[in-house]
């Protein structure tokens, strides 16, 4: 049955250095990228934030002020856009994103939904990167989720393994949140869920009647049949330059507005509509969230 689809552009990520590959940092920069993605059918906008400093742009900022710029031009840049804030960080430390949660108060915003080893190793055999251990514990998870509780946040959660996807009925059961359930299957990531059709679909079938669910797909132009799966399937879509370098014929994108073409692309074959801003605030049940507190 045809529908109205979301799409979600994750513009620039962690840690790729804008010195190696064109990802936007400064407000200026994510308010353009923004504007590109947005004109291509993304209304919700994955953000995370860089320092600005010249030399040190590769690396997360949590400056609230910092933060505040880049989201007030991605704003001004995109008139309605919904923004869903990235949290994740690696230690039992989480001040940084929740005091730009604070200031923000996004309408979404990311909560990683279990512990994973994050891994990678190249064909010599020899580790991509130092092997991270990307912690989430419960304690953590319901720290965050009362902070999104706080400040009228609705919960994204990130589930990188099908035990994290379990996990996150088993926190609805215990209290830590209620309402419908928003998840985000990562699939590419060596040490997690392979990119998979048939596991999404699995994954799928066994979620909660009343959940909402996207893909994050991570690595070069295989991703784009698990992206078409999705589409097939129903759900929410994502990608942007924090996900793949790579359009589906293996070219690499120059910005995020060519990534999302080729995402919105997907939805229109699967006989899918893409939704607008107020469409996806509606799909998404952020009219719905609880008041905003304010704090100082």
């Amino acid at each position: 049955m045809a529908k109205k689809l979301v799409i979600t552009c994750a513009l620039t990520g962690v840690l790729t250095d804008p010195k190696q590959f064109a990802v936007p940092v400064t407000p200026k920069q994510m308010a353009e990228s923004a504007r590109g993605a947005f004109d291509a059918g993304a209304t919700v906008m994955h953000i995370h934030f860089r320092k600005q400093e010249e030399g040190k742009q590769h690396l997360p900022s949590w400056d609230p002020q910092v933060a505040y710029e880049i989201v007030e031009a991605v704003k001004q840049a995109c008139p309605g856009v919904i923004i869903n804030q990235s949290t994740g960080v690696i230690g039992p430390d989480i001040s940084g994103p929740t005091a730009v949660m604070r200031k923000l108060k996004p309408e979404i915003a990311a909560c990683n939904a279990g512990t994973l080893n994050y891994l990678k190793v190249r064909e010599n055999g020899e580790w991509a990167w130092s092997p991270i251990v990307f912690d989430n514990p419960v304690e953590k998870v319901d720290a965050f989720l009362k902070v999104m509780k706080e400040t009228g946040a609705v919960p994204e959660f990130e589930c990188f393994d099908t035990g994290i996807v379990r996990s996150v009925e088993l926190f609805k059961k215990a209290g830590l949140f209620t309402g419908k359930a928003h998840y985000n299957f990562v699939m590419g990531v060596a040490s997690g869920m392979a990119l998979s059709a048939k596991l999404l679909a699995l994954l799928v079938e066994d979620l909660p009647n009343d959940s909402l669910w996207q893909v994050t797909a991570i690595g070069r132009e295989e991703i784009w049949p698990i992206h078409q799966a999705a589409a097939d399937l129903g759900g929410n879509l994502r990608t942007g330059l924090e996900d793949t370098f790579y359009l589906p014929n293996g070219e690499k994108a120059r910005t995020n507005a060519e990534l999302i073409e080729s995402l919105a692309a997907c939805a229109l074959r699967a006989g899918h509509e893409i939704a607008g801003p107020e469409e996806a605030r509606q799909l998404l049940h952020l009219t719905q969230r609880e008041p905003v507190v304010s704090v100082s």
